[in-house]
């Protein structure tokens, strides 16, 4: 359960937080409480979609292994406008490019630690565990937004609209 949902360039997220933590962001949220979303996150969010460079740096609480820490620091480190393999983190952690994209499936917050930023060695690779899918164009639309692109907002299915306007958050 997510306590609140906002409207984004590419669809509606569902979000949670605890003491001014954010604990976790999905991006095709299904059940909400509907409660109203806290302004410290609202600004960062918003902060982020006005300025591609933005780095989202609101605190966060995980639960997760001790690798998908790792993994999760290494990606949180990459710039706006950067990319990494699954594999050249891989090598990093003396792991393998599966289990960078495991760690990545289940990471809880991805818009604060940017798995979007990490891409196969011969394209985009999956994002959240899609590989074809609505999650995947919104790995796109991120990756455009922070290369400056002003990509187009997307609707529930992942399809560009047609106005070039974006949700208010």
């Amino acid at each position: 359960m997510y306590d609140s949902q906002l409207a984004t360039p590419f669809g509606v997220i569902g979000i949670s937080w605890q003491d001014q933590r954010l604990t976790g962001v999905l991006l095709r949220p299904e059940k909400v409480s509907g409660s109203a979303a806290p302004a410290w996150l609202i600004a960062e969010l918003e902060a982020y979609f006005a300025d591609p460079g933005h780095r989202i740096s609101c605190a966060i609480e995980l639960e997760g292994t001790a690798f998908q820490g790792r993994v999760w620091a290494l990606i949180a480190a990459i710039p706006s406008g950067s990319r990494r393999t699954y594999g050249a983190l891989a090598k990093e952690l003396g792991s393998s490019a599966r289990a960078v994209g495991n760690a990545c499936r289940a990471n809880p917050v991805p818009l604060r630690i940017p798995c979007h930023r990490v891409v196969s060695a011969t394209g985009l690779g999956g994002f959240a565990g899609d590989r074809d899918g609505r999650l995947l164009a919104i790995k796109r639309w991120l990756l455009d937004h922070e290369a400056g692109l002003r990509p187009a907002p997307l609707n529930n299915t992942g399809d560009a609209r047609l106005t070039a306007s974006r949700p208010s958050l």
